[in-house]
């Protein structure tokens, strides 16, 4: 017995791999988290379409075993990637004491598409680093944004645009008000929206954009940096 975890990515159907596609299509039973996925992107596909939105951990599970028993085929899909702050790992626990095998489709992540948007890189010749990260919050007591700070990286802060101001100001402490950010809102939808400053003026433009949520915080000199690399030496 198997259920197929797919990374549905950031919102635009067509950054679906070929794979996440054919398994969607093939699907009886697709269950996607709801607050971050809306139903209509999912219109391609005709199995029937559940959303885990206010499911516990055990629901989702009883409902993909009882699915599975019966000889249903069954998708479970995760915004952006899998690998990233996905969850995944207790929904694969709770599947595998019940005797249901997993198996992880990658999906492009957010982060990635909101590097895109911005036509940019996240690394560069003399930054050849990329952290990803997200500030403390319900679940995570603590983070360590001052300490990514303090390298030479390119600082990708997700599920943070609520606390853009806390961490714009930790951030400028080290690397100064003038630092390059971005922000890049629904990535890959109809309505993105790229929001460019730096540390010192980023808060207010975001406020001002009415912006709370679906929202990857991008730091650093590579996304401004047009230096010939040494590959066209």
């Amino acid at each position: 017995m198997k259920v197929h975890f797919v990374g549905f990515g950031p919102g635009d159907p067509e950054l679906l791999t070929v794979k996440a596609y054919r398994l969607l299509k093939e699907a009886d039973l697709i269950i996607y988290p709801g607050s971050l996925i809306d139903e209509e992107f999912l219109s391609d596909f005709e199995g029937e379409k559940v959303s885990s939105y206010g499911m516990s951990l055990e629901e989702i599970a009883d409902l993909i075993e009882e699915a599975v028993k019966s000889g249903r085929r069954v998708v479970r899909v995760q915004s952006g990637d899998p690998s990233i702050y996905g969850a995944i790992n207790e929904q694969i626990h709770e599947l595998r004491k019940r005797g249901i095998e997993v198996e992880v489709v990658p999906g492009v992540s957010s982060i990635f598409a909101s590097a895109a948007a911005l036509k940019s890189e996240l690394t560069s010749p003399d930054i050849p680093s990329v952290v990803i990260t997200r500030p403390a919050g319900k679940t995570l007591e603590k983070d360590e944004i001052e300490e990514f700070a303090r390298t030479n990286s390119t600082l990708v802060i997700l599920l943070g645009i609520d606390r853009i101001e806390d961490i714009a100001r930790r951030v400028a402490m080290i690397r100064g008000d003038d630092e390059p950010v971005a922000v890049v809102y629904k990535a890959s939808r109809d309505d993105e929206a790229v929001i460019e400053g730096t540390l010192g003026d980023i808060a207010e433009k975001v406020r001002e954009a009415g912006i709370r949520r679906t929202a990857t915080i991008i730091i650093g000199r590579a996304i401004k940096q047009a230096r010939r690399s040494v590959l066209y030496a």
